[in-house]
């Protein structure tokens, strides 16, 4: 009753404070305003034709996220919003499972201020709108620590099965989830009081239920000559280069989805703990030593690999939930508020993009212009019905093509060069032998054609003739923001089997 009433006031402070009750609302309208209003992102369409393609896993990441797309759309028709819905409520599992997990550690208030200062990134905005492996990984993430806690703090031996279970779904979403298993075993080594069950048979047990549920993933690379396992490891690190700047634009992103506030805090407390605890790891309580085997790992590989290897913006996004509830523990109510209004400007400045656009974007990765080239491409294939459709960037194009047209476009495989998971889908390129085809290629750059152009030349020994189409150019507010350039290729010359 006493923690129930705690809450109850805590509630009451949230809404008298009208800066904070206002952000909130705003940003949780903005959210599932957007459902509805925002246009597919390439990574919509790719994770869709994932599912299109119905298989036990795929070349780029596992199939969970391919899985779930694939359930909504059967049941609510191919619609972009419907994409959205499901990504929407997958993120809100993630938060009740967020809320969940924090209750084991925290007090109701403290627990409260965990929510509110995840719920105020824009991680939560990017996890709720754009369909990715960290969708399902975040949701699975969470539901495994719950699993895992109750297991090893409250002994309930039955929980040692549901967290091999659902630590195997955290990596049937992304293989970044081998960090979960990893960080039980690093958190069973480093506590005295938990030691023992490292060598119990329930542990064993949750290691075994981990093993059978990954085996989608597994018999796919198996199948596929390990691809998947090849291109997410040995491949990747063939782009090792050093660059110490990186460090910083990896700090600036973790900023931005983080908001400055949080990604401060988070630092602030880390140079706490060393101060405090310095190399007596054994010192640290219990319950904070399990959440810093969560994050701190994850967190500090990804920070300390940035010199020498790109960091994604997301792959850190798994590190930050125990870690906002770590800090939860000590972070006053006043940090938390200028968080959500740190979140109120940059939600606002997301909002005037989305809807105005008044910052180009120079890359593929927008919703920006995807829609009218849907258009544009159906009014051209209806003008040339038995020719077949292709672009060549890495998976973008083709796959929003195939989300706005219903049927197969081709990648860059036809003209003889990896194309991701398309070179998985049995592809039969001599059925297309001798047909005429569309080529779309679209500008990041409105006024630079000649990168682009030039291109065109690779399409030569695959074709008889190509000749260069009116382009498709989409407007917004009375102004060009998007050009593919449309190219006809003649006589189609499959390349030569690789095998």
């Amino acid at each position: 009753m006493e923690e129930s009433a705690r809450g109850n006031r805590f509630i009451a402070y949230i809404t008298a404070n009208k800066w904070m009750a206002f952000a909130i609302a705003f940003i949780l309208l903005l959210r599932f305003s957007f459902i509805g209003v925002m246009g597919a992102m390439p990574q919509d369409a790719y994770y869709y034709f994932y599912g299109q393609h119905f298989a036990l896993s795929y070349f780029d990441h596992p199939p969970a996220i391919a899985w779930i797309l694939r359930a909504f759309t059967d049941l609510f028709g191919r619609h972009v919003f419907v994409i959205k819905l499901a990504d929407t409520l997958v993120t809100i599992g993630t938060l009740l499972a967020f809320y969940r997990l924090s209750r084991c550690f925290l007090s109701l208030p403290r627990a409260w201020n965990g929510l509110l200062l995840l719920s105020a990134t824009l991680m939560v905005t990017i996890l709720s709108l754009v369909s990715t492996p960290d969708v399902p990984l975040l949701f699975f993430w969470s539901l495994s620590l719950i699993a895992i806690y109750r297991a090893v703090f409250e002994e309930r031996k039955g929980y040692w099965i549901w967290a091999g279970i659902a630590m195997g779904l955290a990596f049937d979403s992304k293989y970044t989830a081998i960090f979960l298993p990893a960080g039980a075993v690093l958190y069973l080594l480093l506590s005295q009081q938990h030691r023992r069950y490292l060598w119990s048979p329930w542990f064993f047990t949750s290691i075994l239920f981990f093993c059978i549920t990954i085996l989608p993933v597994v018999i796919w690379n198996v199948d596929n000559n390990f691809a998947s396992f090849r291109f997410q490891s040995s491949e990747r690190v063939g782009g090792v280069e050093f660059h110490p700047l990186d460090f910083f634009g990896v700090l600036g992103h973790q900023a931005a989805i983080l908001l400055p506030v949080l990604l401060v805090v988070l630092f602030y407390y880390c140079y706490k703990l060393v101060r405090k605890y310095k190399w007596h790891i054994t010192r640290i309580p219990a319950p904070q030593l399990f959440l810093l085997c969560f994050f701190l790992p994850v967190f500090a590989i990804f920070l300390l690999i940035s010199p020498i290897y790109w960091v994604k913006i997301n792959w850190m996004m798994p590190a930050y939930i125990t870690g906002i509830i770590w800090i939860s523990t000590w972070i006053t109510f006043k940090y938390v508020r200028w968080q959500w209004i740190c979140s109120l400007v940059v939600h606002l400045a997301l909002a005037v993009e989305i809807i105005f656009y008044p910052v180009p974007i120079h890359s593929d990765d927008t919703m920006i212009g995807w829609g009218g080239l849907g258009a544009g491409v159906k009014s051209l294939a209806a003008e040339y019905p038995d020719d077949f459709i292709f672009s060549a960037d890495d998976y973008k194009t083709s796959a929003m093509l195939n989300l706005y047209l219903g049927h197969m476009v081709y990648s860059r495989n036809i003209i003889g060069e990896n194309a991701l998971q398309f070179d998985f889908i049995g592809t039969d390129m001599n059925a297309l032998k001798g047909r005429n085809a569309l080529f779309i290629n679209s500008l990041t750059d409105l006024n630079d054609a000649v990168d682009e152009l030039a291109f065109i030349k690779k399409l030569s020994p695959f074709f008889s003739s190509v000749k260069q189409l009116p382009p498709i150019v989409v407007t917004q507010h009375g102004r060009v923001v998007r050009k593919f350039l449309v190219f006809r290729c003649m006589d189609y010359h499959p390349p030569l089997s690789k095998d």
